[in-house]
């Protein structure tokens, strides 16, 4: 019995410390179009296949249009937001090649925990 217990802690402590791991801040600051991030940046155009490393990422394959909504800035410049049909989330600007600038002016803000929020199978996880 004691054997069994100590297998599920350790189930738990890995399960807790992937969840941690995942959804960990990626920068403190992000460039948007408008304060609220909520006008399309620009459209762009895969020019690789991308498997992002956990939920909060963007999977796509070359040649899919994307719709960026936000720059990740200061420390972690190469991420970007944005938004392939329903999907949403983060990928490398090397990525992509911009086929058209909506917005010519950036805002720098503050990013916000729900910047970093990772919806896996109908759950909310928040750092």
């Amino acid at each position: 019995m004691s054997r069994i217990l100590d297998q599920r802690i350790l189930l738990l402590v890995i399960s807790f410390s992937a969840s941690v791991q995942s959804t960990k801040v990626l920068s403190e600051w992000k460039n948007c179009g408008d304060p609220e991030c909520e006008k399309a940046m620009s459209r762009v155009l895969a020019t690789t296949d991308y498997l992002g490393p956990d939920c909060r990422y963007l999977n796509f394959k070359t040649g899919e249009e994307i719709i960026v909504y936000s720059k990740l800035s200061r420390e972690n410049e190469n991420l970007w937001a944005g938004s392939k049909g329903k999907d949403f989330g983060y990928f490398p600007r090397d990525a992509v090649k911009v086929e058209e600038v909506f917005i010519g002016d950036e805002v720098e803000v503050l990013t916000k925990e729900t910047d970093f929020l990772c919806l896996h199978e109908d759950k909310n996880v928040f750092e």
